[in-house]
């Protein structure tokens, strides 16, 4: 078998052909010369050698479950992206593969105008890529973006070596840390929508032929190479999907009971957002006491966790710890997580938590809000954090506030999730911030009140309107001052009960 981490050797090439070099023997058993590669076409030639498979080789363009150990990461410097980005960027595509299990022996960043449509660093980049990879003993490269299969498959054809990007290892870190059910599920709806398009055939070799009479020549479709493996493989991924689809349908039914279990009892939310590794699990375990999995490592907790946080005179709030976020958040895993991340949506308060530590701490807040904003949730407040705080130079701290309260209008508080440094602070601040305890009325609100009416649409939510000759019929779930308001207008007081009936 040849060693697909060299390039190949054999001298017969089709004329003007950059590529790798034909194999010794095609599927139909005949050598394939010079003459017959100009006969067939440069394209049909290419076609033809891509089909053949050697023993061992893989069905797939990329194996998400062969193990990377030494990779080379490359990175494009685009017009709009400066060296310190970019620079921010392979540091983080390094810090993803330590978190994955692999070690980056070498770092290639190259400058280009636009990305090569075939190959994406151009033919030059891709030879000193291959030349490299085999001199470091790398079993991988890993580009910092998105590569199309078309790109993918190329790259690996004429490196011989395995080609993956950014997206795959973040697939393969959640496929490692995800635990739950509905976490798995998501993990595998997103690998399997990834993988789809790179699937490889095997020619006609793996060819499932038609049996009985028709094999025998005695019908019209009995002849030909028949259905192929991977138009198989393609099927069972596609009712793969579709069975994870259904199973995320129910999950998410399972957490919409829940959630409206909290809203009949007016228990308000606080979801923790921010990029990962910025310490929104470890804050979580400060101020609620609970116990979740704490790791300095990249997107080491998936799976959502909700915790109550007790205030004062019985009031009580749900705190939930979301997945985090990173650069170039791979739109499949956004899309297969959608219905864990919108809860960030429906919470009444975002608490936006930030590595203060990190050198790149403002542009770890514009991709959170980039994020953010795809799933819907920008317009739901928002409290910045500034965490790790006891590591930080304090100096850089308070500029960077200052920074934070001049460009984004945010009064962000100092925290400590290691030593509790700023946590009552914080627990102070989520009270002033969350939206005024809602309550439910109903009442009729004669017309010459309509401002009422109005006052209840601004101020809350209108579940029934109804008009006669009198007046308004109202239901509504509105906040304390709106229902002073409406107060001599309803059916009964709602300040008549016991706080802790309504305040939940």
């Amino acid at each position: 078998m040849r060693d697909l981490t060299t390039p190949a050797t054999d001298p017969d090439r089709a004329p003007g052909d950059d590529g790798d070099a034909f194999p010794a023997d095609l599927d139909d058993g005949q050598p394939l010369d010079l003459d017959d590669a100009a006969a067939i076409g440069r394209a049909e030639a290419r076609r033809r050698r891509r089909e053949v498979l050697e023993e061992g080789a893989p069905r797939e363009g990329v194996e998400i479950i062969r193990r990377v150990e030494r990779a080379v990461i490359v990175g494009v410097q685009l017009p709009g992206t400066t060296a310190a980005e970019l620079d921010a960027s392979l540091d983080e595509l390094e810090a993803l593969l330590d978190t994955a299990g692999a070690e980056v022996v070498e770092r290639v960043v190259q400058r280009r105008d636009a990305p090569d449509t075939a190959t994406f660093v151009g033919r030059g980049k891709v030879a000193e890529l291959r030349d490299l990879a085999a001199a470091v003993g790398a079993d991988a490269v890993v580009f910092d973006d998105d590569l199309a299969p078309a790109q993918q498959r190329t790259l690996e054809e004429r490196i011989r070596q395995k080609v993956l990007d950014r997206t795959i290892v973040i697939l393969d870190i959640f496929a490692q840390h995800a635990t739950s059910r509905e976490g798995k599920a998501q993990v595998e709806l997103a690998q399997l929508t990834y993988l789809l398009p790179r699937l490889r055939g095997w020619g006609t070799a793996l060819s499932r032929q038609a049996g009985g009479r028709v094999a025998g020549g005695a019908g019209i479709g009995g002849r030909g190479p028949g259905e192929t493996q991977l138009e198989v493989d393609r099927r069972r991924i596609m009712r793969r999907i579709s069975k994870l689809k259904r199973d995320l349908v129910d999950y998410t039914r399972i957490r919409d009971t829940k959630a409206a279990e909290r809203d009949r009892r007016q228990v308000q939310t606080v979801a923790l957002v921010g990029y990962t590794n910025a310490g929104k699990s470890s804050l979580l375990n400060r101020i609620t006491g609970a116990e979740v999995l704490v790791e300095d490592r990249l997107f080491a907790t998936l799976d959502p966790t909700v915790r109550r946080l007790p205030l004062e005179e019985g009031r009580q709030i749900v705190l939930t710890d979301t997945v985090g976020f990173v650069r170039k958040l791979p739109h499949g895993l956004v899309e297969a997580f959608k219905s864990t991340l919108e809860q960030s949506a429906s919470a009444d308060l975002l608490l936006h938590v930030v590595d203060a530590s990190h050198p790149e701490a403002e542009a770890h807040i514009v991709a959170v809000h980039d994020v953010l904003e795809e799933i819907g949730a920008d317009r739901v407040p928002e409290q910045l954090v500034l965490n790790k705080v006891d590591v930080a130079d304090p100096a850089v701290v308070d500029a960077l506030a200052r920074r934070l309260k001049a460009e984004l209008d945010a009064d962000p508080v100092l925290v400590s999730a290691v030593t509790g440094v700023g946590a009552d602070d914080l627990i102070e601040r989520i009270k002033l911030r969350l939206p005024r305890q809602r309550v439910r009325v109903a009442g009729h609100i004669p017309y010459a009140r309509q401002d009422l009416v109005a006052l209840a649409h601004r101020q809350g939510t209108v579940l029934e309107e109804t008009h006669d000759d009198h007046g308004t019929r109202l239901v509504a779930d509105v906040d304390e001052d709106a229902a002073l308001e409406l107060r001599e207008h309803l059916d009964a007081d709602p300040f008549a009960r016991e706080p802790e009936s309504w305040e939940g």
